[in-house]
């Protein structure tokens, strides 16, 4: 299984510099290898192969005047910046011919000296190795400091050096690790991912939805409104920005804090878990709009799924038609209609439910019968 490890990185002014050197070098090949094969669309000539674009923008461009400084810089820092053209071309082609599933892809566009966030990749051509002390040691720029949260499992294949929009610098390694097995649990749990809360499990647990946007809205209001008052260009206005960068990562972390905590914590208690495959593209297009993305769920169970698969967990999605919030848990019967400002709700059948409670029971009991039919066994209820 390949799994990606990040840490926080500390350069020091020189190689801040360096840094700043590579990822400008990295963005003018890009540019320069998408600019060269739209002139040669433009100009009715054929595709420029990998191999050719190459040997253009690095090669013979590192022997002009104009591009000479490309030479200060890794040479695989540059073929990863083509390596990412290439592979943004190749997602676009199967997107276009109906190879490729899912939402549409755009063609490649060119990359702004004014994103705060870039990036670089060193791949072990580079040689990049950690010292004996601890530090990062990249070709051309230098050990850098890490912050070790954890040791590496494996030795990295590659490690992508990261500037966020907040001006922190961060690795991230890609290491193969085998499966983890945790003990076997009898435990299984189905979630019902909800606002009021964030979500609640099949045994009756309530998780309270954080709401770390809303809970920095005040802050974050006061540092758009002072950057709104900033003159286009100037150094007070730079300075806002980050500072408004800083207010966004602090939620970001915050959620992805919980979302890891929350994830790790369910995949250890329970042999299988199941949750509905919610649509949050479309909920993101209504009035709970900022709440939704507020709630990250998509983040939470791609959490799930590669924990799972990682400790030899079954995790499954319940079809989103699923009439989970409708269904009596107790006899089966539909009702017609259920608003979301109902909150509980008595079955003809003389049960009382909890809306929440009742749908993650359902959605329990419909990937076991998903699980169960898959194997062979039995689905349907005894009379």
């Amino acid at each position: 299984m390949r799994l990606r490890c990040r840490y926080r990185l500390y350069p020091d002014a020189v190689q801040r510099e360096a840094l700043a050197r590579a990822f400008g070098c990295a963005r003018v090949v890009f540019n320069d290898g998408l600019r060269a094969r739209q002139a040669a669309r433009e100009a009715g000539l054929p595709y420029v192969s990998d191999g050719e674009l190459s040997k253009r923008v690095v090669t013979e461009a590192k022997q002009t005047p104009e591009r000479s400084w490309l030479g200060e810089v890794s040479a695989v820092v540059l073929q990863q910046a083509l390596a990412d053209l290439n592979a943004a071309y190749r997602a676009f082609f199967a997107s276009i011919t109906g190879r490729r599933t899912g939402p549409k892809v755009a063609a490649p566009r060119f990359r702004s000296k004014k994103d705060r966030r870039q990036a670089i990749r060193f791949t072990r051509n580079a040689r990049f190795s950690v010292t004996a002390g601890g530090r990062l040691r990249l070709p051309k720029i230098g050990e850098v400091p890490v912050r070790w949260s954890r040791t590496l499992p494996s030795e990295p294949s590659s490690v992508t050096v990261i500037q966020d929009a907040a001006g922190r610098y961060f690795a991230s390694f890609v290491v193969e690790t085998g499966d983890e097995p945790l003990p076997e649990s009898a435990a299984e749990v189905g979630i019902d991912l909800g606002l009021t809360h964030f979500a609640v499990t099949s045994d009756g647990r309530k998780i309270d939805n954080p709401r770390f946007l809303r809970r920095a809205a005040k802050k974050l209001r006061k540092a758009q409104k002072a950057l709104s008052r900033k003159v286009n260009g100037s150094a007070n206005r730079n300075k806002a920005v980050a500072k408004v960068a800083k207010a966004h990562a602090r939620v970001a972390d915050a959620r992805r804090d919980f979302a890891h905590k929350l994830s790790a914590s369910i995949i250890r208690d329970n042999q299988a878990v199941y949750v509905e495959n919610l649509s949050v593209k479309g909920l993101a297009r209504t009035r709970l709009a900022r709440s939704v993305h507020d709630a990250g769920w998509s983040a939470f169970t791609a959490m799930l799924e590669y924990k799972a698969a990682r400790y030899r967990r079954t995790f499954a999605r319940i079809d989103r038609w699923f009439p989970s919030s409708k269904l009596c848990s107790a006899c089966g019967a539909i009702a017609e209609t259920m608003p979301l400002s109902i909150r509980s709700w008595t079955c003809p059948c003389g049960v009382a439910h909890d809306r929440d409670v009742n749908a993650a029971i359902n959605i329990l009991a419909a990937g076991r019968a998903d699980r169960l039919n898959a194997c062979g066994g039995t689905v349907r209820p005894a009379a």
